[in-house]
């Protein structure tokens, strides 16, 4: 009797650990860390949960974006995001062309967004958008 029960308990401990590891491999905060440390591009997001920021990865830079809900024509939407890095250090060799792939990618989550930058990227997105209203 308790060599049976010994065996299910066994049982299960592989079980639980096979379900524990494959829900490790899966996680997307593992994945958002991983392709940061390779330098990747990788977009973490909850759309589900407007409350949630998401967080991206570009060239080993890791980004935050704030969502804020806004009232669209006939429903509910995120209609403005606010998108920052914590150490704006890492930006050094960034272009214009590196922040319009990012907004793109935001734009393809939520469309009807109008994308705010923190500083300094703000000032590089605003120059940009001036010497392209110039030409």
């Amino acid at each position: 009797m308790i060599l049976i029960i010994l065996r299910f308990v066994i049982a299960a401990l592989i079980i639980y650990l096979l379900y524990r590891g494959i829900k490790y491999l899966f996680d997307p905060k593992r994945k958002l860390e991983l392709a940061h440390e390779k330098e990747d591009y990788y977009f973490h997001d909850d759309a589900k949960n407007v409350r949630k920021n998401f967080f991206m990865t570009y060239k080993g830079v890791m980004f935050q974006g704030e969502k804020y809900l806004g009232e669209s024509d006939r429903s509910f939407e995120v209609l403005s995001i606010f998108v920052w890095t914590k150490d704006p250090s890492k930006l050094h060799g960034f272009t214009v062309e590196d922040f319009l792939f990012l907004e793109t990618d935001i734009k393809s989550s939520y469309p009807r967004a109008k994308i705010d930058w923190k500083s300094p990227i703000n000032e590089l997105m605003e120059k940009a958008k001036r010497e392209e209203d110039a030409h």
